[in-house]
């Protein structure tokens, strides 16, 4: 029987005073790179391989650039049961090597995650394997809705605005969930992507769900081409404040090495994205367009994702990349 113990930590709830003094508001970090698998996706993925994934089962199978992989496969070596990752091309080797350290087989797919997924769709069929969907999942919301009340239990009152970062759009949905549990559903959530990953943002401007032609973005961890439906429906729902930014790699970039220096935590291109709506001054604009108020109505609460696809290697790697 699988272990009803959750396999995610109650990670840090740390007030920055650096990201303070630049938007003139508190501002709190909700550490998702303390996790054991380096992000947020263990929360929704651990639930889920409880719920879906016996000891009797003959594997998980997750398609999945880095972070969801890892995920699935820490869960697996907890549960004792095998897991098969499929990775595309575009996924750095780091990864590829952090995935055999966790016992997991891995297997290189095609260009972008939308190939490396078909693979994994396909194993289930052959393999009897069971799936594990990287963001597109009720179970994997329902996990990641535990953000939210965590971040509950730690704060007096509402937050003025929470930010994160979209790939998929299941950290999205897991937050609104998660504010709409606690009552939190007039806070505005400001989701952020890099242009060439911008699926998000792509089908908020075009009012339908849009498929990518390709992921230019150097963020391979946001570079799913297809939102996932339910993201969508919030914001056609019209009920919740979200609100769709973009930046430039390069922005992310920024964000991720000042992050770096002030805070001492190296997270990686796609975490950088939403770390860039504080440092590139996205909140600062959004209040003087009129689209946050001045001042917000509490504490800037930032959803820092982490991340496993990066060390001082990747990080120089990038910048040489985006012509720094």
């Amino acid at each position: 029987m699988a272990n009803p113990k959750a396999f995610h930590i109650n990670s840090p709830f740390l007030e920055s005073i650096d990201m303070s003094k630049r938007t003139g508001t508190n501002v709190y970090l909700k550490m998702e790179s303390s996790q054991p698998s380096g992000s947020f996706k263990i929360r929704g993925i651990g639930h889920l391989c409880q719920k879906v994934a016996g000891p009797e089962s003959k594997g998980v199978v997750c398609s999945s650039g880095g972070n969801a992989g890892m995920a699935t496969a820490y869960v697996a070596r907890k549960l004792n049961i095998p897991a098969t990752i499929i990775v595309p091309s575009s996924s750095p080797e780091l990864i590829r090597e952090k995935l055999k350290d966790q016992g997991a087989t891995v297997r290189v797919v095609g260009k972008v995650w939308d190939d490396a997924n078909d693979e994994a769709l396909r194993l289930t069929q052959t393999d009897g394997l069971t799936y594990v969907p990287p963001f597109d999942h009720p179970l994997l919301w329902q996990g990641h809705a535990s953000i939210v009340r965590e971040i509950k239990a730690s704060l007096p009152s509402k937050p003025g605005a929470v930010v994160l970062s979209v790939g998929g759009g299941g950290l999205l949905c897991g937050v609104v969930e998660g504010m709409k549990e606690v009552g939190w559903a007039s806070v505005p959530i400001i989701c952020m992507e890099t242009e060439g990953a911008d699926c998000f943002y792509a089908a908020v401007k075009a009012g339908k769900i849009v498929t990518l032609p390709d992921i230019t973005s150097e963020a391979k961890c946001l570079g799913s081409k297809t939102v996932c439906s339910q993201a969508f429906e919030y914001i056609k729902e019209g009920n919740m404040n979200i609100i769709s930014e973009l930046v430039t790699d390069q922005q992310a970039l920024q964000a991720v090495e000042t992050f770096l220096d002030e805070e001492r935590v190296l997270v990686e291109l796609a975490c950088g994205a939403a770390l860039a709506a504080v440092y590139c001054g996205v909140i600062q604009r959004l209040q003087g367009e009129g689209r946050l108020p001045v001042p917000l109505a509490g504490p800037l609460v930032m959803i820092v994702c982490g991340g496993s696809s990066i060390n001082q290697a990747q990080l120089e790697h990038l910048r040489k990349v985006l012509n720094r």
